[in-house]
């Protein structure tokens, strides 16, 4: 199956590139990173139709079946460009329903990255949430803890991808 790694982080070089890098490795998947593209927040006149948001959710839906969210944990959250992404997902609820009603045969699933391990199951929400507004399958989702003095994966952690990995092969 087909998917796809989309990340978003406010620095290209950080904790959450690293691990995209590692999930790549593992799984051979291809990914984006949403700094690559320019797109703004939701707007009720749509008056951004002609930015890049449109254009990359139509290859994102005809090339991909999976979706693997990547974020750092920002103030106990998804960084701000993967919360715009979400956002303009309304997109495709009102000015491209046709684009939107074929998000029901994907998966979607996220990984995050941070120096703590403090998230809980409420970090998780805002994509389990989505996924069944949009109809879309939750596959899974996992924390990998980044050490602080190394700027490297935290012990355990490059196993929990492969594990991560294997869910989502799974499915």
């Amino acid at each position: 199956m087909s998917a796809i790694i989309i990340s978003g982080s406010s620095r290209n070089d950080g904790n959450t590139s690293r691990v995209v890098k590692i999930l790549q490795n593992h799984s051979g998947w291809e990914s984006i990173d949403l700094n690559n593209y320019q797109f703004t927040y939701y707007d009720y006149l749509h008056e951004n139709r002609h930015d890049d948001f449109l254009p990359l959710m139509t290859t994102l839906i005809d090339k991909y079946e999976i979706f693997i969210f990547a974020t750092p944990v920002y103030w106990y959250s998804m960084s701000g460009i993967m919360k715009v992404f979400f956002d303009r997902i309304s997109d495709l609820l009102t000015i491209e329903k046709e684009l939107g009603r074929r998000l029901r045969t994907k998966k979607m699933a996220a990984i995050s990255a941070s120096g703590g391990n403090d998230l809980g199951n409420i970090f998780w929400l805002p994509f389990r949430k989505s996924a069944v507004y949009l109809g879309m399958k939750y596959l899974g989702d996992v924390h990998i803890k980044m050490n602080k003095t190394h700027d490297d994966l935290a012990p355990g952690m490059e196993s929990a991808i492969i594990e991560f990995v294997q869910l989502l092969n799974k499915s």
